[in-house]
């Protein structure tokens, strides 16, 4: 079994079957793993803040509340669908 103790010795594959050859016999050393765990940055979410004038808050809050939905995650929704729209 080859250790693989830098990602410098992970060769560029020319196809996934080649790939998957140099796994059968080659292994990650745990601390290479657990290095490039603490590297990454695995938030799925970013804690931003925005100003709202209160009565336009109350707004979508009474409108969240009609739907049954929170009304932070009705922004998301709403944020995301007018991307949507401006992307296509």
């Amino acid at each position: 079994m080859n250790i693989i103790n830098s990602w410098a010795a992970v060769p560029k594959f020319e196809s996934e079957e080649d790939e998957a050859k140099f796994w059968l016999d080659a292994r990650l050393d745990g601390r290479l793993m657990n290095a490039s765990l603490l590297k990454a940055d695995n938030r799925e979410s970013t804690t931003i803040t925005l100003r709202f004038d209160p009565r336009m808050l109350a707004r979508i809050k009474r409108i969240a509340r009609t739907r049954y939905l929170n009304y932070q995650s009705m922004i998301k929704q709403w944020l995301s669908e007018r991307l949507e729209k401006e992307i296509n």
